[in-house]
């Protein structure tokens, strides 16, 4: 676990493991296999990643089980959201600030690999 890196740092590591994936692989494959390339990548260098983490909604004195989960959880610090999708529509940063904004997280990647340049597919969103 490298906890003592900071948000910073760790987008710089995960964004450098993303270009990696998308230069072995191009655009045009599912999202599932982005999400588990860049998962192995990941670990591979060595972070502390939860893959599909449970993310719980707390509506008043109610703790609802509904389902969501954020993509990766990277040294318990930066969320990141995987997408393969023709553009990043508006709802997906929604989310994307939500799942950060619940989880009391100050950093989020939103990355689409189904672009020519992941450079132009990253979304670098701070609460």
């Amino acid at each position: 676990m490298n906890s003592s890196l900071s948000e910073n740092e760790l987008s710089y590591q995960v964004i450098g493991a993303a270009m990696d994936v998308h230069r072995s692989l191009g655009p045009g494959l599912l999202e599932s296999t982005y999400h588990a390339c860049l998962l192995y990548k990941l670990r591979k260098n060595g972070l502390f990643v939860e893959n599909q983490k449970p993310m719980p909604l707390i509506y008043e004195e109610v703790n609802l089980e509904i389902g969501y989960r954020i993509d990766m959880v990277v040294e318990n610090k930066l969320v990141v959201e995987v997408k393969a999708v023709e553009a990043l529509h508006p709802i997906f940063v929604a989310q994307t600030l939500t799942y950060m904004r619940l989880g009391d997280y100050k950093l989020g990647l939103l990355i689409n690999f189904n672009v020519e340049l992941l450079k132009n597919g990253i979304k670098r969103l701070i609460l």
